[in-house]
């Protein structure tokens, strides 16, 4: 396995590797590596011959008040996963060299990353953006995966390539969940006992909404209904959003869900840790 840290090597050797013809996969990480960013470098390795993952905790993505500082980092655990993993290539950039004194230049889109998370987190949606049209101009990729717990960021990303006409394909792969439920994150790590307890009841709450389509109701008010009330029987738990959305427009569902285009989507606070979940129906 390879590790570069250069953003010129970088860009010379995928340029390098694609004059051999050679396809490139791509994994955009931050890093703190669990079963669900693995489980996209198997998605990658299927799509190409060499795959590349980065590893860089973003700060263009966190806002004034949030986590950047406390985010959990595990460089030498995550190396060694990428080579347990058949990583062919870990890009690990500098934020000086991504973001240098003077930087000033940013992405936004402006539709898709408006509802769900962009309403509480304004910034963040830009900073995911930016960060990944760099790296996409750095590693050139032809087929990049992303998973869907993120699946607000999975759209927007999508949005982007189509807007920006990258030559990137874009993979959406499943969520990969505790034996519980719970979807795998790396905030998951700032749960203690109790909280990692009750944080279960996001997912639990999700499934006796989609229990409640798979019987035949179609009211889109009563199964958020449902799913609100299950999450705030819950002290620790304080619903951010609850929302029906079109799975690729992020547009809200008001009235028919169409089977495998209706995206139930939630953020939760537990205690202080944000939690986000969903659900295709």
């Amino acid at each position: 396995m390879q590790i570069i840290e250069s953003i010129n090597e970088m860009q010379a050797h995928s340029v390098s590797l694609r004059h051999q013809g050679k396809l490139i996969s791509f994994v955009p990480t931050m890093g703190f590596l669990h079963e669900g960013h693995l489980s996209l470098f198997e998605v990658a390795k299927e799509e190409s011959d060499v795959t590349v993952a980065s590893i860089f905790v973003n700060p263009a993505q966190f806002g004034p008040n949030e986590d950047f500082d406390q985010y959990p980092r595990s460089v030498e655990k995550d190396l060694e996963l990428c080579r347990q993993r058949g990583v062919d290539i870990v890009f690990l950039p500098k934020k000086e060299e991504l973001y240098p004194t003077g930087y000033s230049t940013y992405v936004c889109e402006e539709s898709l990353s408006q509802p769900l998370c962009g309403v509480s987190r304004p910034s963040f949606f830009k900073g995911v953006c930016t960060v990944v049209a760099k790296l996409f101009n750095i590693v050139r990729p032809d087929v990049a995966v992303f998973g869907q717990k993120d699946a607000q960021q999975a759209a927007v990303i999508r949005k982007m390539v189509q807007d920006l006409h990258f030559p990137v394909e874009i993979r959406v792969a499943p969520i990969v969940r505790e034996a519980d439920g719970l979807a795998m994150s790396s905030r998951n790590s700032y749960l203690n006992e109790f909280q990692r307890r009750d944080a279960v009841r996001i997912y639990q709450a999700l499934c006796k909404g989609k229990e409640l389509y798979d019987n035949g109701n179609r009211n889109v008010d009563r199964i958020l209904a449902e799913i609100i009330h299950h999450i705030s029987e819950c002290r620790r738990l304080r619903v951010i959003y609850v929302s029906a959305v079109d799975k690729d427009t992020m547009k809200p569902i008001t009235r028919t869900m169409v089977e495998g285009q209706t995206l139930i989507a939630c953020a939760v606070w537990c205690d202080e840790v944000r939690l986000i979940d969903n659900l295709i129906l």
